[in-house]
């Protein structure tokens, strides 16, 4: 098969979708496959392109047998509505020669992973002057929490974004996305249930297991002897609630035996470190190297996954795996009734979105209560294991790709 995927963020990107689409390219080529990938330079999650990445704005690459082209784009430092559609529309520009170039390959499928959507339509036009299947993944509905958020305010923007999102949605021959709910959305939005699927985020649970003693990060952080972890480990963004997160270790300052780890690299930095100089209850790390994850991860006592209401059943964070790979306990914050909150509900703990005082209690509740830690730890590997195991995972979608190939009936014509 000859896959190629079109994707602003690709591996080495550490974190988040360029992880996951740079372990599907190379798990891909391991089994066989030709995979070759269009992508932007590593800009997340800093928001800024390294000089080492900045010139040529064109290159070619292998990487790990995957053959990658980037193309520049526009990083604004502080990512905002209009500024993040420019973004994305700067890639989804500068990224045409790189993708006509693969019309000469002819590639079985073009994926592409969404975020950015605006790279949508010439990924379908590559797809349908090739012959290939059009696949597009849904790692975020991002029109939508750009509207619950209101970066979308006028009514003449917010009625072309949504147009231009249901037009692409209906000419793909398959739509993906990663849970339960948004495929519900998928359907909702128009995409024929034979056209849509369910393709997860995965953990791999060969490299990430819970820890049998203690996190060398204990040492290494000068934590006091005894002292239990609430970890939030990614992307230091507003979308991420961090606030409530900092609010919380605020509201615990008295209890110098629960330490709060935050761990990344993001465009709130500066307001991070103000408040870590204030608390001394908060530790700052900036973004870990991917082979010491495991250990990362066994740092926790229990993990912390902050959502906001505008992006619930929007978006499933793309963290969540590997926390439950890593057998701890998970608080997150969102609604009842959310597939976050049912996902976490067995193996975690839910506290309201937005409200730092509850955050603060189901913590210190979780910290003061080591058996239930240990059970719910228990849960949450268990759920790793049985549902989203990387190779499970990848094999059933290498099926979905080799079954969809030549003359498949369900094509979408323009």
């Amino acid at each position: 098969m000859k896959l190629l995927i079109v994707s602003a963020n690709f591996a080495p990107e550490p974190v988040g979708i360029g992880k996951y689409s740079g372990e599907m390219a190379e798990w891909l080529v391991a089994q066989g496959h030709e995979v070759r990938v269009v992508c932007a330079p590593p800009y997340y999650p800093t928001w800024r392109v390294d000089a080492a990445w900045r010139w040529p704005p064109y290159r070619h690459e292998v990487w790990r047998g995957v053959r990658v082209w980037r193309a520049p784009l526009w990083v604004p430092a502080r990512p905002g509505g209009l500024k993040r559609v420019l973004h994305l529309a700067s890639f989804a520009l500068a990224s045409l020669p790189s993708l006509l170039r693969q019309w000469a390959w002819r590639p079985e499928v073009v994926m592409v992973v969404a975020p950015a959507l605006l790279c949508a339509p010439m990924g379908w036009l590559t797809a349908r002057a090739t012959g290939a299947r059009a696949w597009l993944h849904v790692q975020d509905f991002e029109v939508d929490v750009a509207l619950k958020m209101g970066l979308l305010r006028q009514g003449l923007l917010r009625r072309l974004a949504l147009g231009v999102e249901s037009w692409l949605l209906r000419r793909f021959d398959t739509v993906s996305t990663i849970s339960g709910r948004m495929h519900e959305h998928l359907l909702r939005k128009g995409v024929s249930p034979e056209r849509a699927q369910r393709f997860p985020n995965w953990a791999d649970v060969q490299a990430v297991r819970p820890l049998r003693g203690a996190s060398a990060y204990h040492a290494e952080l000068g934590l006091p002897g005894g002292a239990r972890v609430a970890l939030f480990s990614g992307s230091w963004s507003a979308k991420q609630g961090l606030d409530t997160v900092v609010q919380a270790a605020r509201a615990l300052r008295h209890r110098p035996d629960i330490v709060f780890v935050v761990c990344g690299q993001g465009a709130l930095q500066a307001e991070l470190e103000a408040a870590a100089r204030e608390l001394s209850n908060l530790r700052l790390l900036p973004l870990q190297p991917l082979e010491r994850l495991g250990e990362l991860l066994g740092l926790a006592d229990a993990h912390l996954l902050p959502q906001s209401v505008e992006a619930e059943d929007l978006v499933l964070p793309s963290k969540l795996t590997n926390m439950l790979a890593s057998g701890r306990p998970v608080v997150a914050t969102c609604r009842a009734g959310t597939e976050l909150a049912e996902v976490v509900g067995h193996c975690g703990v839910v506290a309201p979105p937005g409200d730092p005082s509850a955050l603060a209690r189901a913590i210190e509740a979780l910290m003061d209560d080591p058996a239930r830690r240990e059970t719910l730890g228990r849960r949450a590997r268990e759920h790793a294991e049985r549902h989203i195991d990387r190779e499970a995972v990848l094999r059933t979608l290498e099926s979905q790709l080799l079954a969809g190939q030549a003359g498949d009936a369900t094509r979408v014509t323009p």
